[in-house]
């Protein structure tokens, strides 16, 4: 019997200071100094974590300028255009058609390098920096519609053509080159093909629901 109503009169005083009225003359009691530390400790913290998340959300800046230098090598890739185009047009009548061929296709290689820059600095910039405004001036029709998944595919399709264009000024220069070293350009481009085409895969399998959403 008097551990029942020991029991029984603990569980009582724990029911009162549960009590909304019974918890105010507790803490006017004196006895509410923990719970008083403890909202100041959660008060702290929370202001801690929002503070790291907007530090940590505002640290994507530091990719802004990486973009930008890449419109560095955009103009590197111009120059080197114009040099290769200068020489096509001053030699026209003088090289043979194979030698005008590789050059043209060299110069379509810069091309094709110049548009995946471009591609990946404003992507990049959309998808991981900030949305670019461009009304009032002209725009790009892919222009914020290329998620991080699509911006993947993009880049090894432009990889692929890029070596396709190497493996066939390679064929065109066969003459000169050992069979072993044409075969490992042919396995090197079946290596990119495959890559290219297995994340095509994935991206189906993982995203296309998502994107029809």
């Amino acid at each position: 019997m008097c551990g029942r109503g020991r029991y029984g009169a603990s569980f009582q005083a724990a029911a009162l200071i549960a009590s909304p009225w019974g918890r105010a003359a507790y803490q006017r009691a004196g006895f509410g100094y923990n719970t008083r530390a403890l909202n100041w400790s959660t008060y702290v913290a929370s202001k801690f974590e929002t503070f790291f998340e907007k530090l940590l959300f505002a640290s994507r800046w530091i990719l802004a300028p990486i973009f930008l230098g890449l419109s560095l090598a955009l103009v590197a890739l111009g120059i080197k255009f114009f040099q290769e185009a200068f020489h096509v047009v001053m030699h026209a009548l003088i090289e043979d058609e194979s030698t005008l061929v590789l050059k043209v296709l060299a110069m379509i290689d810069i091309v094709l390098v110049g548009s995946l820059i471009v591609m990946v600095m404003f992507s990049g910039y959309e998808n991981f920096v900030s949305t670019i405004d461009a009304k009032g001036s002209d725009s790009l029709a892919w222009l914020g519609k290329l998620d991080a998944g699509t911006l993947k595919l993009k880049v090894a399709a432009s990889i692929v053509a890029i070596s396709s264009i190497h493996l066939l000024r390679k064929f065109m220069e066969a003459e000169g080159i050992d069979n072993y070293k044409l075969m490992w350009y042919v396995i090197m481009h079946m290596a990119f093909v495959f890559s290219a085409v297995l994340l095509g895969v994935l991206d189906k399998l993982s995203f296309a629901k998502h994107r029809e959403h």
